[in-house]
C-alpha cells in the first residue's frame, strides 16, 4: 500500500471511529501521527482550529493568553467572552468554562474540530489540568477536541472511555483494553477490585493489613490516571490543611500503603519527573479496566452474539458501585461516571432483548436501569416506546404520567423528546 493510500486509510478510520465521542486522543504509541494530522488540517470538509502548546502554557491564565492570541488569527472574535472571566477572577474555573464555551460556540454553526497539538510540552499545573477536564464536560455540540502527545495526558481516560466521551486511537485502531499499560497479560499476583468497597488480593489472600482506609483509596486514585501530582493527591483527600500538613500527611499514607503490599516487593507508587504514578513493573489486574474493556467491545460489535457477550461481561463486573461506603468528592464523581456506562450495557442488552422478540426481558433490565437512576429520560422513553410496542399503551401512557409527577417534585422538566414520544402516543 502506498504511504498516501495508507495514510488516507488512517484518516477514515479517525473520521469513524470518533464520529461519537467529544476527545480524541491520538496515543503516544501511533507510528503515523504527524501525517494524520497534515490530513485532518488539510480536510476542506470541517474547519479545524489549531493550538499548540508550549513550555509556556502552564496555568489558566498563561493558557488563556496564548490560546485566545492563536485561535484570534484564525477566528478575530474569538477570546472576548473567557479573556472577560479570567480579567475578572483568574481563579474562578467555571466563569472561566462558561467564557471558554461561548467563545467556542460563536467560531462555528456546525461541526469543527479544536486541535491540541504538542500537548507533551506544556508542563500543565494542577489548575490548568482541572481546566481542560472540566472543558471535555462542556464542549458544545459540534466541537470535537483531538489531543497529539508524545505522552499520556493525565485526564481520566477511563472514566471518559465508560461514558462514550472520549477515545484512543492507535493510527487506525482503536484502544480496547489496558488504557495505561498496567494490566498484567497473564495470571496476576495483585488481584483489585473497585466495584466494591475497595478489595485487594495479593497471591489470592485478601489484603487486609491497611492501617486505615486512606492508604488502599490512595492506591485506588493512582489507579484511576496515567499520572498524578502530589498536589493533586493533597487537595483530593486533605483539602482543609495546610500544605505542609497535607505533603506529611500524604508521605505517611504512602509508606502505609508500600507496607500493607510488601509482599509484592516493589514500590507501589513511585514518582517520575514530578508525577507519581502506579509502578508499571507490578503485576496486577484491575477490574475497572475490563468493565471499561468490555464496554469498548460492546459498542464495536456487529453481532447480537457479541454484543450481549460484552454487555453481560460488563454488568456481571459491575458488582457493586464504585467504591461503595466512600463518599469522597472524587469518588462520587467517579462512582457516577462509571454508573453510566453500566446503564449503557443494561440498556444495550434491553435493545437486543427487543430485537430478539422478548420484550419482557428488555422491559426487566430497563427497570432496573431505572432502579440505578430514575432521572434517565432516555431509559423513561425506551420503557414507554417498549410497552406501546407489546400493545399495553395504558401502561406507557401511565408511565409518563408518574415521570411527570416525579419530575415535578424535584423542579425537573421533561426533554422535549420525551413529550414528543407522549404525544405519539396518545395519537
Amino acid at each position: 500500500m502506498a504511504f498516501s493510500e495508507l495514510i488516507e486509510s488512517i484518516y477514515q478510520a479517525f473520521q469513524e471511529r470518533s464520529d461519537a465521542a467529544r476527545v480524541v486522543l491520538l496515543h503516544t504509541r501511533s507510528r503515523y501521527r504527524t501525517a494524520l494530522l497534515s490530513r485532518i488540517l488539510a480536510n476542506a470538509d470541517i474547519r479545524v482550529f489549531y493550538y499548540a502548546l508550549g513550555s509556556d502554557d502552564i496555568d489558566v491564565q498563561s493558557f488563556v493568553a496564548g490560546f485566545t492570541h492563536d485561535l484570534s488569527d484564525q477566528f478575530p472574535q474569538f477570546g472576548t467572552h473567557v479573556n472577560q472571566a479570567v480579567s475578572r477572577d483568574p481563579r474562578d474555573l467555571d466563569a472561566i468554562i462558561d467564557g471558554f464555551v461561548t467563545d467556542l460556540q460563536e467560531m462555528s454553526d456546525g461541526s469543527f474540530i479544536l486541535l491540541f497539538d504538542e500537548f507533551d510540552r506544556a508542563e500543565i499545573g494542577d489548575d490548568l489540568e482541572q481546566l481542560i477536564e472540566l472543558l471535555v464536560d462542556r464542549l458544545p455540540a459540534g466541537c470535537k477536541l483531538v489531543i497529539n502527545s508524545r505522552s499520556l495526558p493525565r485526564l481520566p481516560w477511563m472514566a471518559l472511555i465508560a461514558q462514550k466521551k472520549a477515545i484512543m486511537l492507535r493510527d487506525a485502531d482503536l484502544i480496547e483494553s489496558n488504557f495505561y499499560d498496567l494490566q498484567a497479560s497473564g495470571k496476576a499476583r495483585l488481584s483489585i477490585n473497585a466495584f466494591s468497597p475497595g478489595s485487594m488480593e495479593l497471591d489470592s489472600q485478601a489484603v487486609e493489613a491497611w492501617e486505615g482506609h486512606l492508604p488502599r483509596l490512595l492506591f485506588f486514585f493512582a489507579l484511576e490516571r496515567p499520572v498524578v501530582t502530589r498536589s493533586e493527591i493533597c487537595a483530593a483527600f486533605w483539602p482543609d490543611l495546610t500544605t505542609e500538613q497535607a505533603v506529611n500527611v500524604f508521605h505517611v499514607t504512602k509508606r502505609r500503603l508500600h507496607k500493607a503490599l510488601e509482599g509484592v516487593s516493589v514500590d507501589i507508587l513511585i514518582h517520575e519527573d514530578g508525577f507519581y504514578r502506579v509502578n508499571p513493573l507490578l503485576s496486577l489486574h484491575y477490574d475497572v479496566v475490563d468493565f471499561v474493556s468490555a464496554l469498548v467491545e460492546g459498542r464495536l460489535a456487529t453481532t447480537n452474539k457479541a454484543q450481549m457477550k460484552a454487555w453481560q461481561k460488563a454488568i456481571d463486573l459491575y458488582q457493586k458501585p464504585f467504591l461503595l461506603g466512600h463518599n469522597e468528592p472524587w469518588i462520587v464523581r467517579r462512582r457516577a461516571e462509571y454508573q453510566a456506562g453500566y446503564l449503557e450495557a443494561l440498556a444495550g442488552m434491553a435493545r437486543v432483548r427487543a430485537a430478539e422478540g422478548r420484550p419482557e426481558s428488555a422491559l426487566t433490565l430497563l427497570l432496573k436501569a431505572l432502579g440505578e437512576d430514575n432521572k434517565r429520560q432516555d431509559l423513561h422513553r425506551d420503557i414507554m416506546q417498549l410497552y406501546a410496542d407489546m400493545g399495553r399503551r395504558s401502561e406507557a401512557i401511565g408511565h409518563y404520567q408518574r415521570l411527570q409527577e416525579d419530575l415535578a417534585k424535584s423542579n425537573l422538566k421533561l426533554e422535549t423528546e420525551t413529550t414528543r414520544l407522549y404525544k405519539e402516543l396518545m395519537s
